[in-house]
């Protein structure tokens, strides 16, 4: 049975998560890791969605406010044996569906080239490439995309 809760970077299993997604990405990012870090604590995530499935946490992700009318996706992680069977797509569903309830009118996300699962869950699920922003505008690893919202 597939669960989904919404909560805060207080949440234990939130917590679990995102120290699984930040050993994965360690090797992923290799010696980028340290400057995409930065931009990851999550004492600032006060909109964050877990996916259980049978009562076992599978998958996060989460938003803040990039502007008044853009939500930034962050945290996104679903783990290694459960990707592939659509949990992905829910946080975002869900995570989509609570930035609209707030007012806001696209989502945004930053995410590695070398990351192609996540690259093609979001153009799945609606994102289009847009130019890299903020502090990504000039990493050449990263790829951004945006989704308004309905």
């Amino acid at each position: 049975m597939i669960k989904t809760i919404r909560t805060n970077f207080h949440d234990k299993d939130f917590q679990t998560l995102v120290l699984e997604l930040d050993a994965y990405l360690r090797k992923e990012d290799g010696e980028d890791h340290a400057f995409y870090s930065q931009y990851n604590h999550i004492d600032v995530l006060n909109h964050v969605v877990v996916v259980y499935e049978n009562e076992t946490p599978v998958g996060c992700g989460a938003v803040k406010e990039y502007d008044s009318g853009t939500a930034e996706v962050k945290r996104m992680y679903v783990l290694p044996s459960k990707r592939g069977h659509g949990v992905g797509s829910i946080v975002l569903k869900e995570l989509e569906q609570w930035s609209a309830e707030l007012g806001y009118t696209k989502c945004i996300l930053e995410t590695g080239k070398g990351l192609i699962s996540g690259i093609e869950l979001y153009k799945k699920n609606g994102y289009a490439e847009i130019p890299r922003f903020g502090q990504y505008k000039d990493i050449e690893n990263s790829v951004c995309f945006e989704k308004v919202l309905r």
